[in-house]
């Protein structure tokens, strides 16, 4: 058995026995040969089955009824770069990919180090999430300028990293991460309105005066304040 046929193997089985959802254990009862390869070659970097890899594997619309393990409470924070470290030095060539993917082949390879950090960062090592933070903040920025509907983030540099900790947490199901955190940051952009920016020499609506004649200091409290509206 190699990893192919270990994939289409649980295919065909989801695909007879049409399962509502699978997970780990269901695998092990149906088709235990196919567990036993898995949890000897399927191995994740930092330890342990590396079920991202197998189930990103599936036909999609079979991916879509994976459930993993529950992991109960979020743990508590802690840091071990080790972990880290080795996940960034297997693909230190492929880190681009963040700022400037080339292809489709990058795209997924920036997903498989994304899920690889995330889960990591599940365990609360907080290493791992700012790791996968900073490198996720090329990826929005360039969305940032390439997205009508990612651009109302534009400025908003705590909301952002608030979504990046949310992903991180709530990411569960298999499939992408990437795409994941793109639908989050597009669907919650719906109520934002983008920030604009201003200059004291602009022209009011009028085209009399410039914003600068609103400006004034304030004589009691000796705070800069704008008067009137534009």
């Amino acid at each position: 058995m190699n990893f192919t046929s270990a994939v289409t193997a649980v295919n065909k089985l989801l695909r007879k026995l049409q399962p509502r959802t699978f997970c780990s254990s269901w695998i092990r009862h149906h088709a235990p040969d196919v567990y036993r390869f898995i949890q000897k070659n399927v191995r994740a970097e930092s330890g342990g089955i590396d079920w991202d890899r197998f189930t990103r594997a599936l036909d999609r619309k079979l991916q879509r009824r994976w459930r993993a393990s529950r992991r109960g409470r979020y743990p508590a924070c802690f840091r071990d770069k080790r972990s880290v470290e080795i996940i960034l030095d297997k693909y230190h060539d492929k880190l681009y990919t963040f700022l400037s993917p080339a292809d489709a082949h990058d795209k997924q390879v920036r997903d498989i180090i994304s899920i690889a950090l995330v889960r990591i960062a599940q365990h609360g090592n907080a290493v791992a999430t700012q790791e996968i933070s900073t490198l996720l903040r090329h990826t929005i920025d360039t969305w940032i300028e390439q997205y009508p509907t990612i651009s109302c983030w534009e400025g908003l540099d705590d909301m952002i990293q608030e979504r990046i900790e949310g992903c991180i947490r709530c990411y569960r199901y298999s499939g992408s991460f990437i795409g994941y955190l793109f639908k989050t940051l597009e669907y919650a952009g719906r109520g934002l309105r983008p920030l604009e920016a201003y200059s004291l020499d602009d022209h009011l609506y009028s085209g009399e005066r410039r914003r600068a004649d609103r400006v004034a200091l304030h004589p009691e409290t000796a705070e800069i304040v704008i008067y009137g509206r534009a």
